[in-house]
């Protein structure tokens, strides 16, 4: 009776040295530099070994991109839960807007939420990272289409659809994330509703005239 307890003490001993592992990663990519800061460092800021670091994480990248991975696995929830009613676009609109109205929780479950939104900027300004970056929004639009295809009845082999409207979507995901960073406020609120006022663009952009002449 005594060994579930102490499995569950364990456990979260374990995420919490995950956590400030994490925290401390990200705090000196801030600081000084991705590519300036050590997997050494990290560990030292915990008094860890390196070895404990990389029981938690393969690398600096796996570190920055932790949290991003928790996100999007909300997101892709959050699309196969909309209402079969909506159509696809407001579909995702929908699970976007709602997930930033959400993720506040689940980040914070491991790292500050501020400390967090922050990495974006880092992650735009780093060369390395914006490559995986992309990498990884390409990744999750496959992944997204085929939820939407199969949401529809569709063949994603055969229909394009499923692919174009999220082709689009991550398009305007991709213009706000890089205008938010820009910007002074880098807030949940801010980037929310850059989100919404650029994705409410989308129908009157692709279907209506734009010369006035």
């Amino acid at each position: 009776m005594g060994t579930a307890p102490r499995t569950g003490l364990r456990e979260r001993k374990k995420q919490r040295t995950r956590d400030a592992l994490l925290r401390a990663a990200l705090e000196l990519f801030l600081a000084q530099g991705y590519e300036r800061t050590t997997v050494d460092e990290i560990a030292e800021a915990v008094d860890v070994s390196q070895r404990t670091f990389f029981r938690y994480f393969a690398g600096k990248e796996e570190a920055v991109f932790f949290a991003h991975s928790v996100a999007q696995s909300q997101f892709v929830e959050a699309v196969r839960g909309r209402p079969p009613h909506e159509a696809p676009l407001e579909a995702l609109r929908q699970a976007v807007l709602e997930g930033w109205d959400g993720i506040g929780e689940a980040v914070e479950r491991i790292v500050p939420l501020e400390l967090h939104l922050r990495t974006y900027r880092l992650i735009e300004s780093t060369p390395a990272l914006f490559a995986t970056h992309l990498r990884r929004s390409a990744e999750l639009e496959e992944e997204i289409a085929r939820v939407i295809a199969e949401r529809e009845g569709l063949d994603i082999d055969t229909d394009p659809r499923p692919r174009v409207a999220v082709a689009v979507f991550g398009g305007v995901i991709r213009v706000t994330e890089r205008l938010w960073c820009a910007r002074e406020d880098v807030s949940v609120a801010a980037i929310r509703e850059l989100t919404a006022s650029y994705l409410d663009a989308v129908r009157p952009a692709l279907a209506e005239q734009w010369r006035t002449e």
